[in-house]
């Protein structure tokens, strides 16, 4: 096999290690509904599709009705008679405000008997949203928000005071229903009012946090924006049980068997990346130079979230930035590759999951007169290593679990 060989499959075998369908049914385990009481599912994010479809493979016609919300594309077909949305991502769009409304209506009316299940997975936060600025400005925000490189923490600590369904707000609405919520975290740490913005968990941020974020990334907002800024969001949500079932953590572990498995001597080096994906391309590409003497084949993984900071008009993503950025590193290093993945299988507004760089990619660059420094100014990392056969392509996957990116040293 080849290096890129050898790549494909650690891709292959961690995605497939954290499809979510395994996790639902964990956390269902002994899910009980008073006599008498609806149960009502609300899936959203990019995950939803299979959270849903897990749900009802658990619980069957003890779902009364339901709703799943996820990216366009990323349904895989009809559930029962849930009905199914498909929304924008990473910004709204029409379908995300009218999926927040369709989920309002759907917990109005419940009684203390009655369970929401509430499945909740990366992307929520763009895909399920109510907001409470006129909709052009929404857009604007998250659009500015995207552009500033502020972490996914910032971004949501601003995003949910702007909405009626995050911060916390989503759960207020579905009392005195009890909400039994599973969440498939993406964020570092796996905080429950951060995961697609906390629309049923308790808001651990303040007002003044968010005011000194949008003064930080210099924010162009309204007065109205301002003064929801400086709204309180709901601390105490009694009602409300959450369960984890699945993070980073996991991905990292299964690219770490899939590793051994190959013949490689795997070391995570963390679990909790959150820096510039350039930079983290330049940390990876120093530790392939100092490792290049190994004897044996040897790995390299760190899992998280990078962030990029556009300041150009190209096509990419951050982990296609974090490979691109170590090609010069690495140029001229044996059997040596780094790459960086989305576990969801999308990476940025585009159809890649990440991006591939070896020894050679500088060099092959070089003949087709691209250079790697050029397209990182431009934020042009997908074109770049399209041309070297350097994107990833695994479609949507179905999870959404952070990224990882991998140094592989083969002897």
């Amino acid at each position: 096999m080849s290096l890129r060989a050898d790549a494909d499959r650690i891709i292959q075998e961690a995605i497939k290690a954290v499809l979510p369908e395994e996790a639902v049914r964990t956390a269902l385990d002994g899910f009980e509904v008073p006599e008498g009481g609806q149960v009502v599912l609300v899936a959203i994010g990019k995950a939803a599709w299979r959270m849903a479809h897990a749900a009802w493979n658990v619980l069957d016609a003890r779902i009364d009705r339901g709703l799943v919300v996820t990216k366009h594309g990323h349904s895989l077909g009809p559930i029962a008679d849930f009905e199914m949305v498909e929304a924008g991502h990473p910004v709204p769009d029409q379908h995300s405000y009218q999926a927040a409304d369709k989920a309002l209506a759907l917990v109005q009316g419940l009684s203390e008997r009655d369970r929401v299940l509430f499945l909740v997975s990366g992307g929520g936060s763009a895909l399920f949203e109510k907001p409470l600025i006129p909709a052009a400005e929404m857009a604007d925000i998250n659009a500015q928000l995207l552009r500033s490189g502020a972490s996914i923490t910032q971004i949501n600590t601003i995003r949910k005071r702007l909405s009626g369904v995050k911060g916390g707000r989503f759960g207020l609405a579905c009392a005195p229903a009890r909400v039994y919520s599973v969440i498939l975290s993406d964020i570092i740490g796996d905080p429950l009012d951060m995961i697609a913005s906390g629309p049923a968990a308790p808001d651990s941020s303040t007002c003044a946090q968010a005011i000194a974020i949008a003064k930080q990334f210099d924010l162009k907002l309204s007065t109205e924006a301002w003064a929801l800024l400086d709204s309180e969001t709901p601390k105490d949500l009694p009602h409300v049980t959450s369960v984890i079932s699945g993070s980073v953590r996991a991905l990292c572990k299964a690219a770490e068997d899939a590793c051994r498995a190959l013949g490689y001597t795997p070391m995570t080096l963390g679990d909790s990346v959150d820096c510039q994906a350039r930079e983290l391309g330049l940390v990876l590409s120093a530790i392939a130079r100092r490792h290049q003497h190994s004897e044996t084949s040897v790995a390299f993984l760190m899992g998280g979230e990078t962030v990029v900071k556009v300041i150009g008009g190209g096509k990419g993503g951050r982990n296609q930035e974090v490979a691109l950025a170590a090609a010069r590193g690495i140029a001229g290093c044996v059997e040596t590759a780094v790459f960086s993945f989305g576990s969801d299988g999308t990476d940025g507004p585009t159809d890649a999951a990440g991006g591939y760089v070896n020894g050679r990619t500088l060099e092959s660059m070089a003949s087709l007169g691209i250079n790697p420094d050029d397209s990182l100014a431009r934020n042009d990392a997908y074109p770049a290593l399209a041309a070297v056969d350097g994107l990833i392509m695994t479609g949507p996957t179905g999870t959404n679990v952070n990224d990882l990116s991998v140094v592989l040293i083969r002897r």
